[in-house]
């Protein structure tokens, strides 16, 4: 246990030292973190600490999405619902679906993997973009449209994955295939938000009884991980459940002023401050170790061509996902600027939760090592690349006008 706390605090003051480094540098705080786990890997210094599903499931991503969930506006979300649903959902399955069947026709993947690695790398994750966004001051539509439709998307792409694994699995069992998806449907979606509302409902009861702004910070930071936790006990989405969480806490208690609140007034103003700290520290530690993870990986025996190739893949899911969607509301009050569609699309990065999709599949399953390195390789793409560049296109003030 010391060896674990030692090496924890290790990471986070390389973490900080990286923050300083970058914000002088004016370079994104992500990709110093990414570069710098690869720096501490070349050194062969031992960290103690290795990138697991349980870990990123368990600690890192409760916060990250608790965090993104309690800082939005129903009123700013019902507004843009429909293109933000549109392209989450309907996205996510498009994406998926082009990515999985390039696997398979360009370099003849078997189906079963292939379509468990279009579903897990359609998941998006923009931290490094929106933290970019409150580098640069930017707000407004532009950043509604990116932070919710990645939100949703975790949510799309976690509970397709779940799907096309228990389609895979119930291949080898006796049990009806169409009744055991539907089944799986329908409980990894309606439980993962009844669980949300449950834990965000008792949590605002309790505070509404409390003036003291601990209590009432203490309560969000179980209502996040609580409803994560408990709907991944019960195999229900805790994605759903953390991002349903948030959503209620945020527009019941934390961001209503005066009487409408269910919180004091230094209640809200703690619990925002201590959710900008906690996400903070989970995304340092997440991109730190990803960076780790990164090289150690046997990349040659896969083949440089192959992950670029599959990058590529990835990329192309992505333009046909935002471009023709956003095309739809062209002629409505939901128009999508192109430049905002610029920014979706590139803006669409791959982190956290494609990478614990990809290291929860079982080790039995055929090329399984093949989708580790293969995620990790456009994640590594996603964050370096895509991440240098965004503040480019970001800064251009057709970019940065409102979507």
């Amino acid at each position: 246990m010391d060896v674990i706390v030692n090496n924890t605090i290790a990471l986070l003051v390389v973490a900080v030292a990286v923050a300083v480094i970058a914000r002088r540098l004016a370079l994104p705080y992500t990709v110093g973190l990414v570069i710098a786990g690869i720096g501490l890997t070349a050194t062969r210094i031992n960290t103690g600490l290795v990138l697991t599903h349980d870990l990123i499931f368990s600690l890192i991503l409760p916060p990250l999405l608790f965090e993104a969930a309690i800082n939005l506006h129903w009123r700013e979300l019902r507004r843009d619902a429909l293109p933000i649903l549109t392209l989450a959902v309907l996205g996510t399955l498009i994406a998926a679906t082009v990515v999985s069947a390039c696997m398979v026709y360009v370099l003849a993947w078997p189906v079963a993997p292939a379509m468990l690695f279009g579903v897990l790398i359609a998941a998006t994750d923009p931290v490094a973009v929106i933290a970019m966004f409150k580098d640069n001051g930017i707000g407004g539509r532009l950043r509604l449209l990116v932070e919710c439709e990645s939100l949703f998307n975790d949510g799309a792409a976690a509970v397709l994955f779940t799907l096309v694994l228990t389609g895979i699995e119930g291949l080898h069992g006796n049990r009806p295939l169409s009744a055991e998806v539907a089944a799986t449907l329908l409980t990894t979606v309606l439980g993962g938000v009844m669980v949300g509302l449950a834990t965000a409902g008792a949590a605002i009861a309790v505070a509404g009884r409390t003036k003291d702004h601990l209590v009432e910070s203490t309560l969000t930071t179980v209502t996040a991980y609580g409803s994560f936790l408990l709907a991944e006990h019960f195999h229900m989405s805790g994605v759903l459940a953390t991002v349903t969480a948030g959503l209620v806490t945020g527009n019941l208690a934390v961001l209503p002023e005066g009487e409408r609140s269910r919180m004091t007034l230094q209640g809200r103003e703690f619990v925002l401050d201590l959710w900008e700290f906690i996400a903070f520290i989970a995304n340092s530690l997440v991109f730190l170790l990803i960076g780790l993870s990164m090289g150690r990986l046997a990349v040659t025996s896969f083949g440089l061509a192959n992950i670029m190739l599959i990058i590529g893949f990835v990329l192309l899911g992505r333009a046909i996902t935002v471009y023709p969607l956003c095309l739809v509301f062209a002629r409505s009050h939901w128009r999508v600027s192109l430049h905002a569609q610029h920014v979706l699309w590139w803006g669409g990065l791959r982190g956290a939760l494609g990478l614990a999709l990809a290291l929860a599949l079982p080790d039995t399953l055929p090329m399984h090592d093949d989708i580790l390195i293969a995620t990790f390789g456009v994640v590594a793409f996603s964050v370096i690349v895509q991440g240098l560049t965004m503040p480019l296109l970001l800064k251009s003030k057709k970019a940065v006008a409102q979507a």
